[in-house]
């Protein structure tokens, strides 16, 4: 699989211990950045992975921040996103299970590095429940809030 991470200047280490991670699962890896400790604007890294997904230049993005709040929140924005902030495993779980999130956010300063693998890996695994008409009729209305916003 295919796929783009991005990150503010809090993530620098983290991230770079989740690309390892994702490497050695034989995943191909774009980093949209940064690669820089200098302070920079989290906005601009969830837009520009969500657009990498959004366009299908990635499978799927990664977004890491101090948070994970406030990236998660720009990548939002771009139509098709669905962009959820996991702590834990279990929320990467049904992210993926019943929302079809394309986009993981969690934060730097609130997980370690081996939670963080743990909501990754299990996020990976996790397949979207579509023989479900529940969870795609679910998914279906929250992207129409999308196009009642043209």
């Amino acid at each position: 699989m295919k796929i783009g991470i991005g990150n503010d200047h809090s993530a620098l280490e983290l991230k770079a211990e989740i690309i390892q991670f994702l490497k050695e699962k034989g995943h191909e890896i774009v980093d949209y950045g940064t690669n820089s400790a200098e302070s920079c604007d989290y906005p601009v890294y969830g837009e520009i992975v969500a657009r990498a997904v959004a366009a299908g230049e990635v499978d799927q993005g990664i977004l890491i921040c101090g948070t994970g709040l406030g990236i998660s929140l720009a990548a939002n924005k771009v139509r098709g996103i669905r962009a959820a902030v996991c702590s834990e495993p279990f929320t990467a779980k049904m992210a993926r299970a019943h929302n079809n999130c394309n986009i993981l956010a969690f934060g730097a300063r609130v997980v370690g590095a081996e939670l963080a693998k743990m909501i990754v890996g299990t996020w990976l695994d996790t397949e979207f429940e579509s023989g479900s008409e529940r969870h795609r009729r679910r998914v279906d209305m929250i992207m129409s809030i999308e196009e009642k916003e043209q």
